[in-house]
């Protein structure tokens, strides 16, 4: 694909200095830059275009703040967007302060991407990002902050390339799947491509989703918003979680390639780092709820890993997706590990 030139946008200065740091004193690049690197499942080095955003206080420390598999680049608002994934916790006075840091993010690669390998691993994720890191002269990252498939390739990235980075904060993530967790997302696979094989795409995207909103979300949650009875409708009951299942899917098809879909799954089935290989200082959190990546996996994770690690434990109602509803909870916790690892540049 050819090269997105990278936007560089600065806002006009006011004609006086203010402190502290203004909105009018942030910077923000997003485009495209090419790296080099052998992919874990291929046997030559390949040429890869890394869409990126990096966005903050200019000559900050660099944060890099990556998501789940549907999460893109745009984890905050900006001068052309709206909004972004997680902005209640990247903006200016938030907890991943952009007016004292720079937030550097991808778009996950895919097989296409990287020469049309077999499968896209956590580590291919992570070398684009450490090579990326060097491409723009960052040298090495304050921090990775990593939620879901962002943990794991947080992980990934620790273990493959120390030097680039000073320490680990990961949500609801693991150095593992758990094999429950693995079985539910084949089932969801195994939809997906008989959609594809019998022409029913769109359908079968949607309900592959439909399922997997059962997983990420907690049964507390559940009870609540859909305790009612069923209605009678068009011919059959109809419960009232259907609505919401079905809402779900179709926003997911509107956004979402099948293809896409599938490899980036299965990628978190192929995941697995050793801890021991970490020596970083990390900061997990961990919600009971979390049916995906259950407490004991972090505990395990906890105990093996090679540096320091501290293990926050925040209740939720909502399972695996705390770490995109529970942002008020989450943001002391961001702060204090942002302080502790960038107290001294």
């Amino acid at each position: 694909m050819p090269a997105e030139p990278a936007t560089v946008i600065s806002l006009p200065q006011a004609a006086a200095p203010a402190s502290p740091r203004r909105v009018s004193d942030l910077t923000e690049q997003r485009g495209t830059r090419r790296v080099s690197f052998t992919p874990k499942y291929g046997s030559d080095a390949v040429e890869v275009d890394v869409r990126y955003l990096w966005c903050g206080a200019p000559d900050a420390p660099t944060v890099i703040v990556q998501g789940g598999i549907s999460a893109d680049r745009d984890v905050c608002a900006g001068r052309e967007r709206a909004t972004g994934w997680w902005e209640a916790l990247v903006a200016e006075g938030a907890a991943i302060d952009l007016s004292t840091c720079r937030v550097l993010s991808i778009d996950w690669l895919v097989p296409e991407d990287i020469g049309g390998v077999v499968s896209v691993s956590s580590e291919d994720q992570a070398t684009a990002l450490a090579s990326l890191v060097d491409e723009l002269g960052i040298g090495r990252v304050q921090a990775f902050i990593g939620s879901s498939y962002g943990a794991m390739v947080g992980l990934a990235f620790a273990a493959g390339h120390p030097g680039k980075l000073k320490a680990l904060v990961l949500l609801a993530g693991a150095h593992r799947p758990h094999p429950l967790s693995t079985a539910q997302r084949s089932v969801q696979r195994g939809i997906v491509r008989l959609g594809l094989a019998s022409g029913r795409t769109g359908e079968a995207l949607a309900l592959a989703r439909q399922l997997a909103m059962t997983t990420y979300r907690g049964s507390e949650e559940f009870s609540r918003r859909f305790a009612a009875g069923p209605e009678l409708r068009d011919g059959r009951f109809h419960f009232p979680v259907e609505d919401y299942l079905e809402h779900a899917g179709r926003r997911f098809v509107e956004r979402f390639d099948p293809e896409r879909f599938l490899a980036l799954s299965e990628s978190i089935d192929l995941h697995d780092v050793a801890p021991e290989q970490i020596s970083a200082p990390t900061t997990l959190v961990g919600f009971p709820s979390d049916r995906l990546v259950p407490l004991a996996d972090l505990c395990e994770l906890q105990r093996r890993l090679g540096g320091t690690a501290t293990l926050e434990v925040l209740d939720s109602p909502y399972g695996h997706d705390a770490f995109l509803k529970e942002t008020v909870q989450l943001a002391p916790v961001l702060r204090q590990a942002l302080n502790d690892c960038c107290g001294d540049r």
